[in-house]
């Protein structure tokens, strides 16, 4: 099997799988929607990432009536927002480890420990 984002899929292959013109997906790289890997001898190679993205691209136009420019414009958006979503997540990381740590150094720092033992008492009376 190979990785999401490895390049291992001719064009007509990818063409076959997707039902669309081996021309189709050469648009799509003109219009900078697209950008397929190339091997050694300029052989476009697609990864499974890139076929998803294609998919898209088709339901985009074909379901929706998405022009090309426009599919530009929301896979660029799309982008943003898978940017701004991990820049998110990272911020949460950081801020459950400061309510984690400390503000007060521990050689100012003043600490009480108390136990408290609770005792339960059976009684075995019949």
């Amino acid at each position: 099997m190979h990785h999401y984002d490895e390049p291992v899929y001719l064009i007509s292959i990818v063409a076959k799988i997707l039902e669309i013109h081996p021309q189709t997906l050469r648009q799509y790289e003109r219009e900078n929607l697209i950008t397929p890997s190339r091997s050694d001898g300029r052989i476009r190679l697609y990864s499974q990432r890139d076929i998803d993205k294609i998919k898209m691209i088709l339901r985009l136009t074909r379901e929706l009536g998405v022009n090309l420019a426009g599919v530009d414009i929301v896979l660029r958006l799309k982008e943003q927002i898978e940017l701004m979503e991990q820049e998110v997540a990272e911020l949460r990381h950081e801020v459950a480890v400061a309510k984690n740590v400390t503000t007060v150094p521990p050689e100012k720092s003043m600490i009480t420990t108390r136990s408290i033992y609770e005792m339960i008492i059976f009684d075995n009376k019949e």
